[in-house]
């Protein structure tokens, strides 16, 4: 009835007879359920309603806490008043939001003897009456404040930038920032704001005429050769190489 998991990056896909609630303890597990993507972590819970089919795995590694729901006639013989917002919290596929008080439960029983049966039992009804309470939906995620995020990199282009003052401005930790970026830009963060610098000094080269030194300065490269250097791994050419370059073109 109650089992702890963990999930590596081998893909599982089947479905089974019975309900089952998987409770995300530690890392990510990537789960579709009926063809509905989203990602278990710490206080979300997958619901899988029987015969639904569904597939899951974990690149970096997940450890979960299973519920193998028992049928309907133990449900209500155990969970009185609670076996009716039990069962309908059961009939489709979603992805939960638990409350602290929920969740705290979710780490005494994953840290308690569960393979004892009368343990497994009793430990099951409490899980399910005490959701039966009710679960806000996971929702949509809402994207990283990219626009405020560029403002705050242009503005002080000039100094070292901290990836915890962009982590603070998006309302994350840094571990979440980076894992955010990397999957909605394909960036690290500091990868994102040294594509802001080069951008940047690309444009001060070809529209001003300040001395490369100072464009370097004014786009955060400690020295003129580091951005000399970073220039040529991002563009193959110098500084004085692409000015002649966007000199001669606009020339044609």
């Amino acid at each position: 009835m109650l089992s702890l998991r963990h999930y590596s990056h081998d893909q599982i896909a089947h479905s089974h007879e019975h309900v089952q609630l998987v409770f995300g303890l530690r890392g990510q597990l990537d789960f579709e359920i009926a063809g509905r993507g989203s990602r278990i972590g710490q206080q979300l819970l997958a619901v899988v309603p029987a015969t639904t089919h569904h597939a899951c795995g974990s690149p970096s590694g997940s450890h979960c806490l299973v519920v193998d729901v028992p049928p309907e006639a133990w449900l209500r013989e155990r969970l009185g008043q609670h076996a009716e917002p039990s069962l309908r919290l059961l009939e489709r596929p979603d992805t939960l939001r638990l409350s602290p008080a929920q969740q705290q439960l979710v780490n005494w029983l994953a840290a308690s003897p569960i393979n004892d049966p009368v343990i497994a039992e009793q430990g099951t009804t409490l899980l399910l009456a005490c959701l039966s309470g009710g679960c806000e939906p996971a929702g949509e995620r809402s994207p990283l404040p990219l626009a405020a995020i560029d403002a705050h990199i242009a503005r002080h282009l000039g100094h070292p930038l901290q990836v915890g003052d962009l982590a603070r401005l998006a309302g994350l930790s840094v571990a979440r920032l980076h894992a955010r970026f990397v999957a909605e830009t394909g960036l690290t963060p500091m990868e994102y704001v040294r594509q802001h610098r080069l951008r940047q000094g690309h444009a001060l080269l070809r529209d001003s005429r300040l001395p490369v030194g100072e464009i370097a300065a004014r786009v955060g490269y400690a020295s003129q050769s580091a951005f000399t250097a970073a220039l040529g791994r991002a563009f193959g050419c110098t500084p004085r190489e692409l000015r002649r370059e966007l000199r001669d073109k606009s020339h044609h």
